[in-house]
């Protein structure tokens, strides 16, 4: 598993949660999955599945690709 890839999928999320003032628990309760998953997820910790992602992109009302968009060389 490329580790880097999901810390940064999950440095976005947390960057694009944060912006609309959403904590992990109502972002999880808007995308209808577990409070504690949201976190691994933002922590780089979980393999996300494209599904879960389209889930919170829906939950962040954002296009899917807005979550891709980041530097992989950093």
């Amino acid at each position: 598993m490329n580790t880097m890839l999901y810390k940064k999928i999950g440095s976005k999320i947390r960057t694009l949660r944060k912006a609309q003032g959403l904590t992990q628990e109502q972002l999880a309760e808007k995308a209808n999955i577990n409070a504690y998953y949201q976190g691994e997820i933002e922590r780089g910790l979980k393999k996300v599945s494209v599904e879960m992602l389209f889930k919170i992109a829906i939950a962040l009302e954002i296009p899917l690709k807005e979550i891709f968009d980041f530097d992989l060389k950093n």
